[in-house]
């Protein structure tokens, strides 16, 4: 039997949820043998499924490990190279070149690397710089390689943590599904390499206590990862709205059924669907200061829930807030319309007050975009008056 295939008979099929765009995250183990480098021998049933997926009008972006493993590869020769962290930050950065090559070697699209930090994400500015060129990415037709900012990741690389940066993707591009390709079918009630009683669980609802108690440690000399990061990513992934499905990248049968919607893995639930987890969080989180004032035509487009904010229909920015924060937008007289994602801070915001969209470059003398606050970055909130009716 081979590695990672235990108890595979066991293993039901299952339908995937339906999806439009997913992130596909790849671990180390699927891509480096024992010791050695870069290897396509599962990378190419991999990059087979993101093909056909893209040739059924989907959208992939990939989360990829490897990059240490390669680094290490390259210096095999030599006897010491140091083991500290350092000397790790060296490796990745020596080993992300082979890495993206070995992707775009496989895909006949071209390949973007993106390397990003936890921090980059935390930060509201960066994060949308993130959001914005990995969209832009996907319009191109691009094959988005996401991996860890491994050369000033200090923190990330002691975790070695891309299942969770692989869920944070997934809730940054909104995606309908996160797929995590691991050398092992599914999670199981027990570390199947040390008990032979160990049964797979092929759904799981929630991430309880006792479904983390299940996971076991990494089983491979080359990822840090182990079944435990996957479910703290799927934790991560299901409060976003985003389903997970674990499986094994090493069985072709297993790539193959899932290019066609059916998953032979673990399926873990999504807590509500995406759209109410993002439209949850932008009506309850904390907003800046400031707000947004918008004319009585910016006001009942807003309020159908269907249009982003153009700068045309702003009357002006008030108090003080930032590109990326969530700002409250309200009618002339002061009524609430929506809250959103501002792409502008409120000088720009000020500026660009009664301009058409392509005009912003002009006035700004650079642009983020042509909506100043994004539909999929808005919620429609409260009653306004003047629109006489209530707001969703």
């Amino acid at each position: 039997m081979a590695p990672g295939l235990v108890g595979k008979v066991d293993l039901p099929v299952q339908a995937l949820p339906p999806w439009r765009r997913a992130v596909l995250k790849v671990g180390s183990n699927l891509l480096a043998a024992d010791g050695g480098g870069l290897t396509p021998r599962y990378a190419e049933a991999l990059a087979a499924f993101v093909v056909a997926s893209h040739a059924d009008g989907r959208e992939v972006v990939l989360v990829s490990s490897g990059a240490v493993a390669a680094g290490r590869a390259l210096l095999r020769e030599r006897k010491t190279f140091g083991g500290d962290l350092a000397a790790r930050q060296a490796l990745a950065a020596l080993g992300q070149s082979p890495m993206i090559a070995l992707w775009q070697s496989l895909s006949p699209r071209p390949v973007a690397q993106v390397l990003l930090t936890h921090d980059d994400l935390r930060n509201r500015r960066r994060y949308l710089n993130a959001r914005a060129t990995l969209r832009g990415l996907l319009a191109l037709d691009v094959l988005p390689v996401v991996n860890e900012n491994d050369t000033v990741a200090v923190d990330e690389l002691k975790l070695g943590d891309n299942d969770n940066l692989a869920a944070i993707v997934a809730a940054l591009v909104d995606a309908d599904l996160l797929l995590i390709a691991s050398d092992i079918d599914a999670l199981y009630s027990a570390d199947p390499r040390r008990d032979p009683q160990a049964r797979p669980v092929t759904q799981v609802a929630a991430i309880s206590p006792e479904v983390m108690a299940m996971a076991g440690g990494s089983g491979s000399t080359v990822g840090t990862g182990g079944m435990r990061t996957k479910l703290e990513a799927a934790a991560k992934a299901a409060a976003a709205g985003i389903p997970t499905a674990l499986f094994n990248g090493r069985d072709e049968a297993t790539l193959q059924a899932l290019r066609c919607g059916q998953l032979q893995g673990t399926l873990i639930s999504a807590a509500g669907s995406r759209m109410q987890a993002r439209k949850y969080w932008l009506r309850h989180a904390p907003a800046a200061s400031g707000e947004i004032r918008v004319d009585s035509g910016a006001a009942r487009a807003l309020a159908a829930g269907r249009a982003s904010l153009l700068p045309g229909g702003i009357l002006g920015g008030i108090g003080d807030f930032h590109r990326g924060d969530l700002v409250n937008i309200v009618d002339a007289d002061g009524h609430p319309v929506a809250r959103g994602l501002t792409q502008y801070g409120a000088i720009d915001v000020g500026r660009l007050a009664g301009h058409h969209s392509r005009q912003i470059e002009a006035v700004l003398g650079y642009s983020y975009g042509t909506a100043v606050v994004h539909r999929d970055d808005m919620v429609t909130v409260g009653d306004t008056p003047s629109m006489g009716k209530p707001l969703r």
